[in-house]
């Protein structure tokens, strides 16, 4: 293997994978990919629910493989299909004392960039989802995507009812939103964006986030961290991801490992 792909490092402490996409993998069966994942000391992973269509996938996924839990919720790209009967279908699932191992309402928010969707049924999928996260008391997994100013309104809207927060989930929005999500005491993702060259802005929002509110994904199957960039994203490159953040926040990384392996557990109560 030449020196820019590298072995992947095995850490020193175990890892969670906060974002990723299971049922989203093609290059690999979900057997594999877990097993390779757990030799590098992934220990938990979180997959990520995104429209009416994963939304029974992703807990069954969650039964299937005892180290991965689920969340439930629709991307701001399908905020079009939010609608009383998609709402129900969350609560239920939600309700149902079987599936034990839904820990967040997401990944929910507001994306302007594509804008899949129209903004205003962004907004609506948006604000129900959070309060259906403080119905449940469950955190918010966020995505947001130039859209800094409504994202902030509505995360005001719910400053003192979402007693659990959330995280803002692949980071690259400005340093205002960020610091306000501080502030506010969420916390941030962070994934192979940051080893990315042109990907200073996101370095940037790193070097001003405590290492106390990070967090680690890796939005697999997107965002392949360096030096592995054009192959299918998997979580067992979070050991990179650990490495450069690191690097930027000039740490040690078993500080990083154990850090983030705390934040996680205290965000999502495993």
């Amino acid at each position: 293997m030449s020196k820019s792909r590298r072995e992947i490092p095995i850490p020193a402490y175990p890892i969670i994978e906060t974002h990723f996409h299971l049922d989203m993998l093609k290059t690999a069966s979900r057997e594999d990919v877990v097993l390779k994942t757990e030799a590098h000391k992934i220990e938990k992973m979180i997959t990520i629910s995104t429209s009416p269509n994963n939304l029974d996938e992703v807990i069954a996924i969650s039964k299937t493989f005892p180290q991965i839990y689920c969340t439930q919720g629709l991307h701001p790209h399908e905020g079009k299909e939010w609608n009383d009967e998609v709402k129900a279908h969350v609560i239920a699932n939600l309700k149902n004392p079987e599936n034990k191992k839904i820990v967040a309402v997401g990944e929910i928010g507001l994306d302007y960039y594509y804008s899949k969707s129209p903004r205003d049924e962004q907004i609506k999928a948006f604000e129900e989802q959070m309060q259906i996260a403080v119905d449940f008391n469950l955190p918010v997994v966020i995505h947001t995507r130039d859209a800094d100013e409504d994202t902030i309104a509505v995360l005001k809207n719910f400053s003192t009812t979402l007693k659990r927060k959330g995280v803002i989930h692949s980071f690259t929005s400005g340093l205002g939103l960020a610091q306000f999500c501080l502030d506010e005491g969420f916390y941030i993702g962070f994934n192979g964006i940051i080893t990315f060259k042109n990907a200073e802005n996101v370095r940037d929002a790193l070097r001003i986030t405590p290492i106390e509110r990070v967090l680690l994904e890796t939005d697999s199957p997107f965002l392949t961290p360096d030096p592995y960039r054009g192959v299918e994203n998997a979580p067992y490159y979070l050991p990179f991801i650990a490495e450069k953040i690191a690097e930027v926040k000039g740490i040690a990384l078993d500080d990083v490992l154990t850090k983030a392996y705390t934040n996680s557990v205290d965000l999502f109560h495993f």
